[in-house]
């Protein structure tokens, strides 16, 4: 579809980002390849592929170098000074404006820092564009009281065109060396980018969707995360940015290392005090507890438990 500059005029005005930025390319005539070799004459690198997911909502430029990208843009494709930086700068698009209310990393983990970097480094808003309708995790302890394995089935929701990718976060205990972390797509996924903190022992992996979702559009995938570099392991614990939905939550002990006592929790946030405590009887034969939270809100439910 061909635009007017009229109607470049009128998206650079109101936003979103990547509709300007799409606006722009059709009133031009620029095809993206085209574009990229206008910006490395002005000594800017950035690749058609992210070029793509610009113009189509799929990611925000946010990186230093990404910004200055976009600044570049604006005199590859003729337009005011500021007026795409400017769309960045005046926060999320209007078509995130029906997602639901979301809590910060800071909010949910003690090491945040990190998993904000590691987002960052991918060009991901925190929300990556998805909400959790459910969740069902299951997570397996070893004969050494290691977390050894996690698996996730979810169901996301999107709350803008064009996402498909979900960013999963892990965390290990103490110990944890992430770069021996086995990531595995399960179910209607693949394996995307892969990246850690050492110092904290988190990981982020891309897990890339088979589709590219609309606005509203639920899709369902499995994954899982193989560690047992760690120490012994005493809870786990789950963060919500967003509230609603499902989640169930089962984990299963090795018959060499069996918990004298498990309990559920509830936290506000990641300093608060846990609260909703509820002991849970561990199942005989499959050395199983688990809890289910019909609807989730926004902040952070686990189990933990002692060692005899």
């Amino acid at each position: 579809m061909q635009h007017t500059e009229a109607e470049l005029a009128q998206v650079l005005h109101t936003g979103p980002f990547h509709l300007a930025l799409r606006t722009a390319l059709s009133v031009r005539g620029l095809p993206l390849q085209r574009v990229q070799h206008h910006l490395a004459h002005r000594g800017v690198k950035v690749g058609v592929t992210s070029l793509s997911y610009w113009q189509q909502g799929a990611r925000r430029p946010q990186r230093p170098e990404s910004l200055r990208a976009v600044k570049a843009l604006e005199e590859v494709l003729e337009l005011p000074g500021n007026s795409l930086l400017g769309l960045l700068g005046a926060g999320e698009s209007r078509t995130d404006a029906g997602r639901p209310p979301a809590r910060s990393y800071r909010s949910l983990m003690e090491v945040s820092g990190a998993v904000e970097r590691l987002l960052a480094a991918m060009e991901s808003p925190e929300d990556g564009g998805l909400h959790t309708v459910g969740h069902q995790e299951r997570v397996r302890i070893g004969p050494g009281r290691q977390m050894q394995y996690r698996s996730s089935q979810h169901v996301v929701r999107a709350h803008r065109d064009g996402i498909d990718r979900y960013l999963a976060v892990y965390r290990g205990d103490p110990g944890c060396d992430p770069a021996r972390v086995g990531v595995s797509a399960r179910e209607n996924c693949r394996t995307g980018r892969v990246r850690w903190d050492a110092a904290t022992g988190v990981l982020v992996a891309e897990l890339l969707f088979d589709t590219r979702l609309r606005a509203g559009e639920t899709y369902l995938f499995g994954y899982g995360f193989e560690d047992g570099t760690g120490g012994p392991c005493g809870e786990y614990v789950r963060g919500f940015s967003f509230g609603g939905g499902q989640y169930v939550l089962q984990v299963r002990f090795d018959e060499e290392a069996l918990p004298v006592r498990c309990r559920r929790f509830a936290q506000v946030s990641a300093g608060a005090p846990r609260g909703g405590r509820t002991d849970l009887t561990l199942t005989g034969r499959h050395r199983t507890v688990h809890l289910v939270e019909q609807g989730v809100r926004p902040g952070l439910v686990g189990i933990d438990w002692d060692w005899g």
